[in-house]
């Protein structure tokens, strides 16, 4: 991200501001803040929802130099919402026919649905589904088209426990290799990334690994940690810190 400003209408203040940051390869970045601070108008920029101002580079490659199309389909999404429609599960999962069964059968395996089958009916929006089955479907559909960046905008805000606990583990395992952005409510769904990013009226105003922002016990994200309950703050922390350690010991092995 290079200067980046979005305002949703011309005559409108931007709603994000001057965004300078760099996501690696592969790393898996939680974003977090306040309602309306700009965490899901950095994924809109993402995709190009709106016009922007100032350049967003994936892979080399200016994403205002390469068709709408052609981004989207480099980028999975499961969002807080989950897209399905009436027709099969098979169809939910791949729309255009490019993939064969055996593909369709080994997602559907990593998120526990296989016995539903590829033939199951799916009403509009899932409806037929639970909340937690309707993200697992989405998630299944992303480790199908198995791209190289997949965002998650708090796609387990509504999901319970053992579901949110399930889609974490399967994302650890199966995307391991692609870069991953996180926008989260609850903080414990984040507090073992690579990095956190934390926004602020539109801006980024922290971004490093969560134990090493929570040494300023003053900051945005310690501030937010500590929001949570004492316990729930000793938990966040002893995750952050734990996941530091492990960074480091493993990089000087």
């Amino acid at each position: 991200f290079k200067n980046v400003y979005l305002s949703y209408a011309p005559e409108e203040p931007p709603v994000l501001k001057d965004l300078n940051f760099e996501v690696k390869g592969k790393e898996k970045v939680g974003i977090v803040g306040r309602t309306g601070a700009g965490k899901s108008s950095l994924i809109a920029s993402l995709f190009r929802l709106a016009e922007l101002e100032g350049e967003i580079i994936v892979d080399d490659v200016e994403t205002g130099e390469i068709g709408l199309h052609d981004l989207r389909s480099k980028i999975s999404i499961i969002p807080q919402e989950p897209f399905l429609f009436s027709g099969t599960l098979r169809r939910n999962l791949d729309p255009f026919d490019s993939y064969k069964d055996d593909v369709l059968w080994a997602a559907l395996e990593d998120v526990e649905l296989k016995e539903m089958g590829l033939l199951a009916h799916i009403n509009e929006g899932g409806s037929n589904l639970s909340v937690g089955q309707r993200q697992l479907v989405c998630l299944a559909r992303a480790i199908v088209r198995n791209n190289r960046i997949l965002v998650l905008d708090e796609a387990t805000a509504n999901v319970d426990p053992r579901t949110d606990e399930l889609i974490q583990k399967t994302i650890r395992r199966k995307f391991a290799d692609c870069t991953v952005l996180t926008i989260a409510h609850r903080l414990n769904t984040v507090m073992d990334s690579d990095r956190i990013l934390v926004m602020d009226a539109g801006s980024v105003v922290e971004f490093d690994h969560p134990h090493v922002l929570l040494q300023n016990e003053t900051g945005y994200l310690s501030s937010m940690v500590k929001e949570t309950g004492r316990m729930m703050e000793e938990a966040l922390k002893t995750v952050a810190k734990e996941n530091w350690e492990l960074r480091n010991s493993a990089t000087t092995l």
